[in-house]
């Protein structure tokens, strides 16, 4: 399994993590309609990622849980690399 460090843009990827930090949720509107977002920083022993979190995901994980993303969409915005779950991507908490 990959580390965050090796992580480059527009490639899926399966990382375990611990979240360290959670932002505010905000509230968007997208081509699909309203919705609600907030970035979880993502941690693991080779460095951080920010993630996406959509939806009900907004408020399903907390700070310190350990968790696992399956086949995420990894991108570069604004210069930074962030995972989201993209098309086919999962979340899992890990124990």
């Amino acid at each position: 399994m990959a580390g965050i460090a090796s992580l480059q843009a527009n490639q899926n990827a399966t990382i375990d993590a611990t979240i360290t930090a959670i932002s505010a949720v905000r509230d968007v509107t997208t081509s699909r309609g309203a919705s609600q977002v907030a970035d979880a920083t993502l941690q693991d022993e080779t460095g951080t990622i920010t993630l996406t979190l959509w939806g009900e995901d907004t408020t399903r994980y907390s700070v310190g849980q350990k968790i696992r993303i399956t086949d995420g969409w990894v991108k570069d915005f604004r210069g930074k690399l962030q995972i989201s779950m993209g098309r086919s991507g999962k979340i899992s908490a890990q124990s």
